[in-house]
């Protein structure tokens, strides 16, 4: 399985195939937030930057913090993508965290989780420190689903903002990537929480994966809007170009190609 027009993605996340010219990994030191809804997934976009991300270079990690589904799962995926997670994870290259174990209640019911995502940010830290000071840069730190990590914190919004923003600042620290996704929609009251509004300010790039604005679609499954938000500061007060493309995922790969352009 393999991604078909690579180049909208990639050129949109900066990521294109001309990237080794400039250095091993465009997205270190950056933050890129992935924001879908119920109706259009955007974890595909997870398992391209990852499989982008371990062969950028032979000594690049990634740090998987996994609370939608077990390795099982994104084993499979990338599998399909020619990655082979399993591999990947035996020569210490693809940490891989269940997060999915923080969200059961430990032996205390009322003992909350702040320890859990503490002990967490230890193990991201120790990954960090346990490769080559010229490698750190080529770490990405991945997390498949923002929105169970106030479940993992017992409800506790502020310990969520604190895990987060200590993930952030290894960008400028250690000059590591942060990868994250996020449902918008899944919020009934309407209010986007502090978390979700503090996420989208810290982002690099922000990329949101939305159904069409015509509804559904046979050949469109749906579109994806990039802004980077270093791009806007370079400009200044220039018009910045948002790139805005439609995607189809097949049964063995994913097509993206621009509006209008597909018969």
């Amino acid at each position: 399985m393999e991604y078909k027009d690579l180049n909208l993605l990639d050129e949109a996340l900066g990521i294109h195939d001309n990237y080794k010219k400039e250095k091993p990994w465009p997205l270190c030191g950056r933050f890129v937030l992935v924001e879908d809804c119920v109706d259009t997934s955007g974890a595909f976009v997870l398992h391209h930057i990852l499989k982008r991300s371990l062969s950028s270079h032979p000594s690049s990690a990634l740090v998987f913090l996994a609370f939608s589904h077990p390795f099982s799962h994104y084993d499979r995926i990338l599998r399909k993508l020619g990655c082979n997670l399993a591999a990947q994870r035996d020569n210490s290259r693809f940490f891989f965290i269940d997060m999915l174990m923080l969200q059961c209640p430990g032996g205390d019911e009322g003992k909350p989780n702040h320890d859990g995502l503490a002990g967490v940010f230890e193990k991201i830290e120790r990954v960090i420190s346990s490769l080559h000071q010229d490698n750190m840069k080529l770490v990405t730190i991945m997390i498949d689903d923002i929105s169970f990590l106030e479940v993992a914190a017992n409800g506790s919004s502020n310990d969520v903002l604190d895990f987060l923003h200590y993930c952030h600042t290894l960008t400028s620290e250690c000059g590591c990537a942060f990868i994250a996704l996020d449902h918008k929609d899944i919020y009934l009251n309407g209010e986007r929480p502090a978390v979700i509004l503090e996420m989208e300010y810290l982002a690099d790039i922000l990329v949101k994966a939305e159904p069409l604005a015509t509804g559904l679609a046979k050949d469109v499954h749906g579109q994806l809007t990039v802004l980077d938000k270093e791009a806007l500061h370079q400009r200044g007060i220039s018009p910045i170009k948002v790139h805005n493309f439609h995607f189809k995922i097949k049964e063995n790969s994913v097509e993206y190609f621009y509006p209008g352009t597909k018969i």
